[in-house]
């Protein structure tokens, strides 16, 4: 943030790619700005909200390009956590301020971290001193002989508790789908997973696809009576074959629904308005795939050779 660019929401990106270029050989790089590059708790706006967006791509460009652990931030009154391409946005804001961003949600915190061998390890603790959020990265890895297939159909939920964290330990629960799409020429939703419960009018977790464009999606709907908040990802090319993985981390909020392609490749969060996440997700008794809770004709999977995998890890910090 400097008044000589033009004041609120830009950013100096040639001093900062020469300055990360000159430490190229740092184990661990880390940035500190004031405006986040991507929203959060669905607070929008270039420079008012976020680093201007006609500069912000670049900006993370920069980051991701010099392998930039954590881009630290503020300006938005509450705690989040997000990762695209594998950088770590990581906002902490609030302190002598009178409200919060929303109120219900966020609360006054202060944030421990440490960095050393093991990676970024850090806790976020209320005015109570009560750890509310946490996080371990690099993301703990899924253990590939460890998969659990699932069958198209339905069955018994493999997810029959919350995955709320606790602070022994956070529950990663980690998506393997692969499959060949369809021709997209229908865009009405299409079903990849969905865990859900008896009667219910909303499964609390669907994983899917939406739009002609086949667009990755996840919709959570953990109370019932409350619509349900979507997230989107990548899309996916019509008529071909994919792969990809989706995590669910119930220790970072509304960043913790992440997708990558395969294992070579980054963690992205999710794209949302919410400031909540899976840690709010109850455990469910059902579980269907290739089609949602209604039946074989409720949102079916309109490609084919679907194949869906499933495991939890506990991460600690």
């Amino acid at each position: 943030l400097w008044s000589g660019l033009g004041g609120e929401g830009y950013v100096e990106t040639a001093w900062l790619a020469a300055t990360l270029t000159a430490h190229a050989d740092a184990r661990y790089k880390i940035v500190f700005g004031h405006h986040p590059v991507f929203p959060v708790n669905g607070f929008v706006g270039s420079h008012q909200r976020e680093i201007a967006h006609e500069i912000g791509p670049k900006f993370w460009e920069i980051l991701v390009r010099h392998g930039v652990l954590a881009y630290w931030c503020s300006h938005i009154l509450a705690f989040d956590v997000q990762v695209h391409d594998g950088v770590l946005q990581i906002l902490t804001a609030g302190a002598g301020t009178a409200h919060r961003m929303p109120e219900e949600v966020e609360y006054l915190h202060a944030m421990q971290a440490a960095l050393d061998r093991y990676g970024l390890r850090y806790q976020v603790l209320d005015t109570a001193g009560l750890a509310r959020e946490w996080l371990h990265w690099p993301l703990i890895a899924p253990s590939p002989t460890a998969w659990q297939p699932l069958t198209s159909g339905v069955r018994p939920s493999p997810r029959p508790a919350s995955l709320s964290p606790t602070s022994a330990a956070t529950p990663v629960e980690f998506w393997q789908i692969t499959g060949h799409t369809g021709d997209g020429n229908d865009g009405t939703p299409q079903t990849l997973v969905s865990t859900w419960d008896e009667g219910a009018a909303l499964a609390p977790f669907w994983l899917g696809l939406q739009g002609s464009e086949q667009r990755l999606a996840i919709l959570l709907a953990p109370q019932p009576g409350r619509s349900p908040h979507l997230w989107t990802g990548p899309t996916l090319s019509p008529n071909q074959p994919f792969a990809l993985q989706v995590a669910l981390h119930s220790g970072m909020g509304p960043g913790g629904l992440l997708w990558r392609w395969n294992e070579t490749t980054p963690w992205s969060s999710m794209h949302g308005a919410s400031a909540w996440g899976v840690e709010r997700l109850p455990g469910t008794s059902h579980c269907s795939v290739g089609h949602a809770q209604r039946g074989p004709h409720d949102r079916p999977f309109r490609g084919d050779r679907l194949r869906i995998a499933r495991q939890t890890v506990q991460s600690a910090l």
